[in-house]
């Protein structure tokens, strides 16, 4: 395919639309993240334009700096449909780890206080919170009404009953519960492999970090987040775990049936679809919320485990006191108000970075903007950026979600093969707790990109601006 674009500025690309194209496609990018997109042949470009011939899309389709290749949609891509011009929703465009998104957590500790126990720490969050392929909870007995329920009320559930206090509800992304889930359709398969799985991490790219606030650049951002140098924070990256892999692949397989029934070309079969308003979409969208509230629940209840791990290594209460700042999706799609209309905004491997003064921010943060978490690699940094009214104009109010692989997992592994990535992370000051020594070849820092560089492309294309950078002192991964 061709993927010819031109240049619009130091960071914006644009495709023009071509072929069976129904709008123009535009990514984020520097010299060096172009430099990687073209030794991939383009494929998550390719997969882009793929997503502008779907029906109903609002121009244009995007990706974010953190681009690379998905199912379907690239990870990193962005696309709103229209339900009043026939636009479709696809399954393909949230991702089978459906509201996989990152919470912060800020203490009252400083970096000197955690020192002395941070071995002591890091035994106990390996502990309290499973991490892993298949990973399983022992200790919270669900049956099938009481998940339904996990299924409707998503954190809100969570904390009603002990595990977590009010005020963590309020600095959740839409409150912590999606309206519109319908837990009816969510298949058998998927309450079985949900049942055992709320309050883990999980596999992969999902972790737990304990860090520090190593830099503030935006002082009066930082203050109303709660944020300043030297302070301990935590950062927990996890999903909807084996229920919303289910969901997922339940409706691919149903999408793929319906779409010629509704006339849908399919260029990329990974980019099933269906209308939004059609019985099929309609279904998805609710088995999809109630998915996304399994997440949200999933994140609240580990956060309650992480307060009781910091508590059995010696930090009482008042001293970690351990606070939600915010915590956001990175896989859904979502109802909202762009241009003036209604439109399904599908968000995958990126996240919303609302402006000042957004609907549905905390009003703690409506006068600077919507807090922005993102992860790096567990040997680097993380960043919290805040939302601009750039963002609100030019991607939907999305920002990147994270910052890419550059490596498949089997050619990090194959790179790192011979070298004790855990001793190297202990000598930087790290320690590192994780299932398997695979997972952790797996996760190499240098298989994904350095996160600075994304964060330059962001802010620098004015999508979000920077905030404070986190460097991690405990990693806990599956």
């Amino acid at each position: 395919m061709d993927v010819s674009f031109v240049q619009e500025d130091r960071y914006t690309f644009r495709i023009p639309r071509k072929g069976k194209m129904r709008a123009d496609a535009v990514f984020f990018a520097s010299k060096r993240i172009l430099a990687h997109l073209e030794s991939e042949g383009y494929a998550s470009l390719v997969q882009l334009m793929n997503v502008a011939t779907l029906p109903g899309i609002v121009e244009p389709a995007l990706a974010m700096p953190d681009i690379h290749w998905g199912y379907g949609f690239p990870i990193g891509g962005v696309a709103a449909f229209d339900p009043a011009a026939g636009g479709v929703v696809s399954p393909g465009g949230v991702g089978f780890d459906i509201n996989c998104g990152v919470r912060l957590l800020a203490s009252g500790l400083e970096r000197r206080d955690l020192e002395p126990r941070k071995a002591w720490l890091a035994d106990r969050l390996y502990e309290r919170v499973p991490a892993g392929v298949g990973s399983k909870r022992r200790d919270v007995k669900l049956n099938r009404r009481s998940l339904a329920r996990v299924l409707e009320e998503g954190a809100g559930w969570v904390v009603r009953q002990g595990w977590g206090e009010p005020a963590d509800l309020e600095f959740i992304e839409s409150g912590g519960r999606l309206e519109g889930a319908d837990p009816g359709r969510v298949s058998e398969r998927a309450y079985e492999r949900g049942l055992p799985q709320l309050g883990t991490l999980g596999s992969g790219n999902h972790f737990l970090e304990v860090q520090y606030v190593e830099q503030v650049y935006d002082p009066e951002a930082a203050a109303a987040f709660g944020l300043a140098e030297g302070q301990v924070t935590v950062l927990i990256h996890t999903g909807s775990r084996g229920l919303g892999h289910q969901v997922c692949q339940d409706h691919v397989q149903k999408f793929l049936q319906v779409a010629p029934k509704y006339g849908i070309e399919l260029v990329d079969r990974q980019l099933a679809a269906a209308p939004i308003e059609s019985p099929e979409g309609r279904a998805y969208l609710g088995a999809m919320a109630a998915a996304a509230n399994y997440a949200f629940a999933n994140r609240q209840l580990i956060t309650h485990y992480v307060r009781e791990a910091f508590e059995a290594a010696g930090f009482a209460p008042r001293e970690h006191a351990l606070r939600v700042v915010y915590d956001l999706a990175h896989n859904n799609a979502k109802f909202e108000t762009h241009g003036g209309r209604q439109v399904l905004v599908h968000r995958k491997g990126a996240t919303r970075a609302f402006g000042p003064g957004a609907p549905d921010l905390p009003p703690a943060y409506a006068a600077v903007g919507q807090p922005v978490l993102v992860p790096g690699d567990m040997g680097r940094y993380s960043y919290v950026l805040v939302g601009t009214e750039g963002a609100m104009e030019k991607s939907f109010g999305s920002s990147c979600h994270g910052a890419g692989r550059v490596l498949s997992r089997a050619r990090s592994k194959k790179q790192v093969k011979g070298r004790d990535l855990v001793r190297e992370l202990a000598a930087a000051g790290i320690e590192l707790r994780a299932t398997s020594r695979r997972t952790v070849a797996e996760e190499a820092p240098e298989a994904y990109k350095d996160v600075a560089e994304v964060v330059q492309v962001v802010e620098g294309a004015g999508l979000g601006r920077r905030v404070a950078r986190l460097r991690p002192v405990i990693v806990v991964k599956g």
